[in-house]
């Protein structure tokens, strides 16, 4: 399966669709798709172009294209995206040609088409799928050293780190779409070194800045995913804010791992940026460390080490509640790159289903902290304010350890490359709420 650009992502495609071209998360060279409804209809499947959304049934419903075509159309037209996400990689491909061809300018588009598109601003938007299973993954190598060098200053990253993508299972029920409050969870916690737990909300709130990567798995019970095409099960990507209490987290973590620390709220962004939309923003992985092994064959394909990492470019914003009141604008808090993972998203994917374990259409793993090298991409507040010894700084004045009651994070994402056109993933925000 070709993961190389074609004409859909040609830099002078253009389209009929007013406000679409330029358009800096959603011109037609990206087509990412959702899940949104009306006041006047229930949840279903859309495709962002510009500041619109294109109904999918209600193209579908149109007959505007026949025979397999059809068939496709109709079969990612449904109330979620899982029956999209089951499609093999070619359907998917045929499906974006599909949807350029209709939404690209030339001919005048026939009336059916024109009414098909709705104003995004009078849309809600839903999750994307109904997620059946979620894992979060470890692959940041830079947020996993710095924060292991406030435990472990001489071993910062423990011994099967560089060997294994390290995961753990998160919960998919409060998996939720971006807007959804951030209530303030409650549980036991403790200071750093004691033994002795009280019981109250989190003082120690933070995010992290992850991709969501959506996979399409399919692989039955007792099966693997091999590496070689491990890559075509990646269905697509947004964002994912993991929301970590880090007091109740450091008291329970030991021995099983993340608990109620971790599984009170995951935010993930709306919209799906197929595998294919990013296909001219591929590249190599990042070489490795000297010294640092080499991965274990079942892990290691020379295709996906040439083109099997995403350049996507990430940021965290915060905006708090003085500064919304002041009218300031969100304030970047960190920056860094799907190209600062340890491990790719088809390494995930081959390790997952290593033991045999049965991957599903609509699974959802996280990446793990994206975090930069440097002090202006730490990607959690953990990170950037050193366990909260060293506070941050707003614009304004004010300072934060960790988030407050009123602040509002805001994880962005976008990829740019020369001869083609910018495309963007959307935003994930969540703002912090006390429990009522």
């Amino acid at each position: 399966m070709s993961v190389l650009p074609d004409e859909t992502h040609a830099s002078q495609l253009t389209s009929w669709v007013e406000g679409a071209d330029g358009h800096p998360d959603f011109p037609i060279q990206n087509l990412p798709l959702c899940i949104f409804s009306t006041a006047e209809s229930p949840p279903r499947a859309g495709v962002a172009i510009g500041p619109m959304l294109l109904d999918l049934a209600a193209v579908a419903d149109a007959g505007l294209v026949g025979g397999e075509d059809a068939r496709i159309l109709r079969t990612a037209a449904g109330r979620t995206l899982n029956s999209f996400f089951a499609m093999s990689a070619a359907q998917r491909l045929r499906f974006r040609h599909i949807l350029s061809q209709l939404l690209c300018a030339g001919a005048d588009p026939p009336p059916m088409l024109r009414e098909a598109v709705v104003d995004a601003a009078t849309a809600r938007l839903h999750l994307p799928v109904d997620v059946g299973d979620y894992s979060d993954f470890f692959a940041g190598i830079h947020h996993a050293a710095t924060a292991g060098r406030m435990f472990r200053p001489d071993n910062p990253l423990l011994p099967n780190y560089k060997h294994v993508p390290i995961a753990y299972h998160g919960r998919s029920s409060s998996v939720c779409v971006s807007g959804h409050p951030v209530v303030r969870p409650v549980g036991q916690r403790a200071a750093h070194g004691a033994t002795e737990p009280d019981y109250g909300a989190s003082n120690r709130l933070d995010y992290e800045l992850e991709l969501a990567i959506w996979v399409r798995g399919g692989n039955a019970l007792g099966t693997t995913i091999p590496i070689e095409r491990a890559g075509a099960e990646i269905v697509g990507f947004g964002l994912l804010n993991d929301w970590s209490a880090r007091d109740i987290q450091a008291w329970e973590t030991q021995p099983l791992g993340p608990f109620l620390g971790k599984n009170f709220l995951t935010t993930v962004s709306p919209f799906v940026v197929t595998a294919e939309a990013l296909a001219p923003f591929r590249s190599p992985q990042p070489p490795r460390a000297q010294g640092d092994p080499a991965p274990l064959p079942y892990l290691q394909d020379a295709e996906d080490q040439s083109h099997g990492a995403f350049d996507i470019q990430l940021e965290v914003l915060l905006r708090t509640a003085e500064m919304r009141r002041s009218g300031l604008a969100p304030h970047r808090l960190a920056r860094s790159s799907g190209l600062d993972l340890y491990w790719t998203p088809a390494q995930m994917i081959a390790h997952h289903s290593s033991n045999g374990c049965n991957l599903r259409p609509g699974d959802l793993f996280g990446s793990g902290t994206v975090s930069g090298p440097g002090p202006d991409g730490h990607g959690s507040l953990l990170e950037l304010t050193s366990g909260g010894r060293n506070p941050a700084v707003l614009p304004n004045g004010e300072t934060r350890t960790f988030l407050e009651d009123g602040d509002e994070v805001i994880l962005t994402g976008w990829c740019e490359r020369e001869g083609f056109a910018r495309i963007g993933l959307g935003e994930a925000k969540g703002l912090v709420v006390t429990r009522g």
